[in-house]
Order: C-alpha cells, then sequence, then structure tokens
C-alpha cells in the first residue's frame, strides 16, 4: 500500500462528491451524496450551510475512509472545491445565521444591483470588472443588510461555499484569489488583501475573509472537524476553489488555449489564457495555476433543464425508473436520436432561470419558437439542447472576437453521459470536443492539487502527464451548417423579446 493518499471533496449545485487517490492519482475510493435546492419563491435559491456543505464533506469523508479502510492517518492532505458566487453569513462560531444565498440564479439582489449602478453610474463597470450582474456576491451581501438587518448585525464573517467549509475542518477564515474576485470591489487583487475603502457600504472590512493561493495549505484539521469528518487531527487541509476551477485542473486543462465546458446543472466555461482580457460579456481574471489568466463565463440552465424536462414531460420515464426501470435520462437520450439537427424548425432559448453570461439579464425567460403541430416532446427536448449549445457557441465568439485561439475543448460533467448533447455542442462549434478518461470531476481535481501541495508532485508540469482524454467526438459538418443557419434567428430572438421578456 503507498505512503501517502489525497481527498477530495467537492460540494455542488445538487450533488456532493469525494474521492481519495493514492500518490499515482488513482482512484482508490469514490462517493457522492445528493442533496436538494431550495426555491422558496421566485428568484431566490438557497442551501442550508450547515446541513448540506458541511454535513456533506462529514459524510463522505467517513465514507471515503470506511470504503477504502485507509488509515486517517494515512491520508496527508484534503482538498475543497464548492459551488462559488454564493454567500453565507456565519458567527464567531462559523454557524451560519441564515439559508446560503447561491449564485446567479438567486437574483434577489436585483433592486441593490439598480442602486449600485446608479450609484457608481459610468464607473460600475470599471468597479466591478464586468457589468453588475447575479453572480456578484457583493450585492447579495448588501441585501443581507436590507432586508435581514439583524443577522447583518450579528455577522462575524461572510464566506463563500469553500471559505465556509475550510473554515469549519480549520478554523481558519480564509479565500483563494480565483473566488476574490466574485466578491469585487471588496478585494484589492494586486495586493491580495481586503480593500477598505470599497467596503463601505457593504460590510466591515474584518468581516471578509484572508486572501491566500488555492493550492496553499489553511491549516490543519481541528480536533473538532476530526471527530466530525474521521480524519486524523491535525491533517492539512488545502486553502481550496470554486467546483469550475477545480473541475478545470480534473481535465488537464493546465495550458493557453484550453478550454473546459461543464455540462452541470448549469453550463460553465473555464478559458485559459497567458494575457488578461477586458471584455464586459464575461468574467476575466486570473486562474490557480500561477501566471495563468483565465476567462471564465456561466449560464444559468443546463442539467437544471434536462431535469425540468424530465420531471414535467417525461414524468412517465421518471415512474418507470423509480419502479426500478431504465435510467430517465438515458430514456429521454433514446428518444430524441433520430430527431434531426435544427429540430425540424424549433429554436428554444434556454434561459428558465434568467442568464449570466454573455446577457447579464436575471430577467430573461425561456421560449420555444417555432412550434408546429408536428412537433411532439423529443423535438422539444432536443431543441433546449441545441439551445444551450447555440449559447455555447457564442461564448466561442467572445474568445475568437478577443483573438484567443481555442487549442483542446474538454468537456465535464453529468451532461457528457448524454452523447446526443455532445454531438450536438461538436456539431454547433464545428470543433471536436474531448472527454476526461478520469470523470469524477472537481473532487478529482481537488485531490490533484492536494497531492501537488503535499508535495507527491514538484510541479503542474508532473500532473499534466497523468491526464488523457478518453474520447473524441468531431463534429457533423452538415449538421454544422443547419446550425449556422438556426444560430442566426437564436442570436436574434432575445433582441427582439428582451423588452417584452422585461414587461412580462
Amino acid at each position: 500500500m503507498n505512503s501517502q493518499f489525497f481527498m477530495g471533496i467537492d460540494v455542488g449545485t445538487n450533488e456532493t462528491k469525494g474521492v481519495l487517490i493514492d500518490a499515482d492519482c488513482k482512484v482508490v475510493a469514490f462517493q457522492s451524496k445528493t442533496h436538494d435546492i431550495e426555491n422558496p419563491r421566485p428568484n431566490f435559491f438557497e442551501h442550508d450551510a450547515e446541513k448540506i456543505w458541511w454535513g456533506d464533506v462529514c459524510a463522505v469523508s467517513r465514507a471515503l475512509l470506511a470504503k477504502s479502510g485507509i488509515p486517517p492517518a494515512k491520508v496527508a492532505c484534503l482538498g475543497i472545491s464548492a459551488l462559488g458566487c454564493d454567500c453565507v453569513p456565519v458567527d464567531e462560531n462559523c454557524t451560519p445565521l441564515c439559508k446560503a444565498i447561491l449564485y446567479g440564479i438567486d437574483s434577489r439582489s436585483h433592486k441593490e444591483m439598480d442602486y449600485l449602478n446608479e450609484y457608481y453610474g459610468e464607473d460600475a463597470e470599471a468597479v466591478f470588472g464586468h457589468p453588475i450582474c447575479s453572480s456578484d456576491i457583493a450585492p447579495k451581501i448588501l441585501w443581507i443588510k436590507n432586508n435581514l438587518f439583524e443577522v447583518y448585525t450579528k455577522t462575524y464573517k461572510f464566506l463563500t461555499a469553500s471559505s465556509y467549509i475550510t473554515a469549519k475542518l480549520t478554523g481558519r477564515y480564509c479565500i483563494d484569489k480565483y473566488l476574490a474576485e466574485d466578491f469585487a470591489p471588496l478585494y484589492d487583487l494586486k495586493t491580495n488583501s481586503v480593500d477598505e475603502k470599497m467596503c463601505g457600504m457593504f460590510c466591515k472590512p474584518s468581516q471578509l475573509a484572508e486572501v491566500m493561493k488555492a493550492t496553499e495549505i489553511a491549516g490543519g484539521v481541528t480536533a473538532q472537524a476530526a471527530a466530525e469528518t474521521g480524519l486524523q487531527e491535525g491533517t492539512s487541509v488545502l486553502v481550496g476553489t470554486g467546483d469550475s476551477g477545480a473541475e478545470a485542473i480534473s481535465t488537464g486543462v493546465f495550458q493557453p488555449g484550453d478550454i473546459m465546458v461543464q455540462l452541470g446543472s448549469s453550463c460553465y466555461f473555464v478559458y485559459l489564457a497567458d494575457k488578461l482580457i477586458h471584455d464586459s460579456r464575461v468574467w476575466p481574471g486570473t486562474f490557480i495555476i500561477p501566471d495563468t489568466y483565465s476567462v471564465c463565463a456561466g449560464t444559468n440552465t443546463a442539467g437544471t433543464l434536462t431535469k425540468w424536462f424530465r420531471d414535467n414531460l417525461y414524468f412517465d420515464l421518471a415512474a418507470v425508473q423509480a419502479a426500478g426501470g431504465e435510467n430517465a435520462f438515458a430514456a429521454m437520450v433514446k428518444d430524441i436520436e433520430a430527431i434531426p439537427a435544427g429540430s425540424d424548425g424549433l429554436i428554444t432559448l434556454p434561459y428558465f432561470a434568467g442568464e449570466r453570461t454573455p446577457l447579464n439579464d436575471p430577467f430573461a425567460k425561456g421560449m420555444f419558437f417555432g412550434l408546429n403541430l408536428s412537433h411532439t416532446r423529443s423535438h422539444l427536448y432536443k431543441s433546449a439542447l441545441e439551445g444551450i449549445g447555440y449559447s455555447i457557441a457564442q461564448h466561442f465568439d467572445i474568445l475568437e472576437e478577443n483573438h484567443l485561439p481555442v487549442k483542446k475543448i474538454m468537456a465535464v460533467g453529468g451532461g457528457t453521459q448524454n452523447r446526443v448533447w455532445l454531438q450536438v455542442v461538436a456539431d454547433i462549434l464545428g470543433k471536436t470536443v474531448c472527454t476526461s478518461s478520469i470523470t469524477f470531476g472537481a473532487s478529482y481535481g481537488d485531490a490533484l492539487m492536494a497531492a501537488l501541495a503535499a508535495g507527491a508532485y514538484q510541479s503542474w508540469g508532473e500532473l499534466e502527464k497523468v491526464m488523457k482524454p478518453a474520447m473524441e467526438i468531431k463534429p457533423n459538418m452538415e449538421n454544422h451548417a443547419v446550425y449556422q443557419k438556426n444560430r442566426k434567428i437564436f442570436d436574434g430572438l432575445y433582441a427582439a423579446t428582451k423588452d417584452l421578456m422585461h414587461t412580462l
């Protein structure tokens, strides 16, 4: 048995996943745990941080140790990632004071966003680094101040998910530079510190976590955390990072020109560059790997839309699965295999929960355009997958406009189980799409970073050698020609109906 093992745990929107790997980066144990997302009213999306974020970490950690039979003393380091752009206020005992407000799908702070746009005026985009949007955490803090003032006055720290988990594990309140950008303008990332002048109306500087590198050791597991997680007291814990950054690491997206397309609950993009660009339609910034920059972006729906179809239009297949039959999503894939590219003239705007990039519009609405009596639910579903594909293509247009070449496309997430969807994306882009040979996602990236931080590998270059793609999906260029025509309609639909959406 190898002398050292490395654990990675990732807390996502609907599921927490964990892995244990050995010094050769081979997975020796895997564990997952599903959880719910709360939507108590329109535009509100929440998690119970104590029950879900911390509870899942404890359960998954214990299960990994039990499954593998590896003594806790042999786990050298733990890497953590979690959904980003969220906010949970905690007291001095790191106890959440209210439900955690989730990322861009939660647009409750739209009034605060409007206020900030008016307050900063023409300087708003420069202050935030992009148009103020529902993924920004500063407006969420302001919402808490305006609507939950008692909570606000009791808050010791305003944390994001990975910071909360790391604090529960080690007692240290820290955030990696990659996620600190979500708190703009509250951190000065040139000095990697809290920007006391910018905190102003939002919070006290002392209420924010310290900035560190994602791969630094935040500290050791406390006695209390050891009792709850099953890990040995003193086990090294990384600062942690966002789930999408960790997922990119898990696929071998290490070099400029590489891009990760994450088909998860939402669709998220991480493109690596050798320079910082400035484009308000996306989220440029730094990356986990030193001296590397990123262009990040994210839609609000992907897997959540396929789940909506399962629950509302394919409920018969869901019932079959519940009775022990075929997986509903697998059956849904079979149902659309015969639907041609372009879905016989049906186009879907996938904005069922508003939209982040490239629209930055929390009030965008979903739409089925071109319906006729020949269309079936199969057409609706295939068209929805194509709509997400068109949205993905819009982000590739932005890269091209900024003269950023795409050298490698790595698709990850639960959506990669849908071969029809992968082919749709490849056909719309007109580019080859690859999947990773190791599909445990962000948790695997966390474990890789833990191995690097613990000294099992000396450089990112060494780590890159263990990353190999599983398959390549080449585009059908006849389908690409069909999609090029339909894209013109897709691209025009939002602009033509935006005002009506907002009126509605």
